[in-house]
């Protein structure tokens, strides 16, 4: 069985990051990262570990980070038909 698929069924989302952080080189300069996985949301463990290693080991400073996350897999929508359509 895929292992992201077992993960999406115990509550794992999407989960996306845009970071913003500062240049090395050029520190008046923004620029921007974005970041994927699969994570657990409110606390966010796998970003989190993914921060913390960008703060130990990265140059660039974190200014600002966006996070969005969705489900992937929900409860199915169903509609009811107005009309039955018969094919022959």
């Amino acid at each position: 069985m895929d292992r992201s698929f077992v993960a999406q069924l115990n509550d794992y989302r999407i989960t996306t990051a845009e970071i913003l952080y500062w240049m090395p080189d050029h520190r008046h300069v923004l620029q921007s990262f974005v970041w994927q996985n699969l994570d657990l949301a409110p606390r966010f463990p796998a970003l989190t570990k993914f921060l913390d290693y960008w703060e130990r080991n990265i140059d660039g400073q974190l200014h600002k980070v966006r996070v969005a996350n969705a489900a992937l897999i929900k409860p199915a929508e169903f509609k009811f038909a107005s009309g039955l359509y018969e094919l022959h």
